[in-house]
């Protein structure tokens, strides 16, 4: 009952046919590739340039960016402080009333 049971590998069945023979062949030389041709050096300067527009403009996204992801993550800090504080809240008035009940008896 706590033995594995193995599966059994079936077995082919119908016709099989035998593998094929595989015949070395002679390598015969062919011939030689021509050199590929030489490739001109690369301009010294760099290939994108910046202009005092693209460089404005990169500089107001990226303000941009920094301002959005501050945004989110001072909204996100303020949606956890205030859920802190309602939950401090919530455990101070949960054990006044635990407190105050066997006073009143």
């Amino acid at each position: 009952m706590f033995r594995p049971k193995l599966p059994i590998m079936p077995q082919p069945t119908g016709l099989v046919t035998p593998p094929a023979v595989v015949e070395p062949t002679t390598i015969t030389p062919g011939t030689p590739t021509p050199a590929p041709p030489t490739v001109a050096p690369a301009p010294s300067r760099p290939v994108v340039q910046f202009t005092p527009g693209t460089a404005l403009a990169l500089v107001g996204g990226g303000t941009a960016v920094v301002l959005v992801v501050g945004a989110v993550l001072v909204s996100m800090l303020l949606a956890v402080a205030i859920t802190g504080a309602s939950l401090a809240i919530c455990a101070l008035v949960i054990r006044s009333l635990i407190v105050t009940d066997p006073k009143r008896r």
